[in-house]
């Protein structure tokens, strides 16, 4: 079916903006959380390796062991295992409310590994500089390494957001709301292409948007 603009907005543009809306509410509250948990689990990957100063193989291989069992499964299939556990944790599986525990414990390992990459970076001689002077690795940690990092720890949230708001786009297929859900139930089942269209189109200018935001935040950070 064709529609004009005015004709398409009086039918979906209600719709896919409240969908737009979720989709922004899933992925900020599932960073949120994944930030708090994937941030530690990163700078204690990186502290419990071999030759740092809190070295212990058995708190770094089971840490390491998980993440890449974790990262191992694909979003769809780790959605549709946690159905249950969902269920019990939040009292249902549907709607925002009831993916945000399968997008936490999709997101939080990976950005526990690209802060584990982003806290690597950081130079050597800076570290050793900071250790020779006899301060404590608390305060090295969050005033040195993570404060260096800035710009790799950026592009790496920047690179988290956008797999997340694909994530999101997938969690449609059970009901979870947002663009992703408009699009498979309206677009694809009841052969809607043009809502297909404009919410390809919506997510398209999204990430672009989130990328350009994380380009230019972290070329600020190398400069300060």
């Amino acid at each position: 079916m064709n529609y004009s603009i005015v004709e398409f907005y009086d039918r979906w543009g209600g719709m896919i903006w409240k969908a737009t809306l979720e989709t922004f509410q899933m992925v900020s509250i599932s960073l949120a959380i994944s930030v708090i948990i994937g941030l530690p689990l990163g700078v204690l990957l990186v502290l419990t390796r071999p030759n740092k100063s809190l070295e212990n193989k058995y708190v770094y291989q089971t840490l390491n062991v998980f993440i890449n069992i974790t990262r191992s499964i694909p979003f769809i299939i780790l959605l549709f295992f946690l159905l249950p556990f969902t269920r019990f944790l939040v009292g249902t599986s549907m709607g925002v409310k009831g993916v945000i525990v399968p997008l936490v414990v999709y997101t939080a390992p990976y950005i526990a590994r690209l802060m584990e990459s982003a806290l690597l970076e950081v130079n050597k001689g800076i570290l050793e500089a900071y250790e020779a002077m006899g301060i404590k690795t608390r305060h090295i940690i969050w005033h040195v390494m993570v404060r260096e990092a800035r710009p790799s720890i950026i592009l790496g949230i920047t690179i988290a957001i956008i797999g997340l708001i694909g994530a999101t786009a997938m969690a449609g297929l059970v009901g979870a709301g947002g663009l992703g859900d408009v699009a498979y139930r309206f677009g694809h089942l009841r052969f809607e292409p043009e809502v297909m269209y404009v919410t390809i189109v919506i997510l398209i200018i999204i990430i672009q948007g989130i990328q350009s935001i994380g380009n230019r935040l972290a070329a600020k950070m190398k400069k300060d």
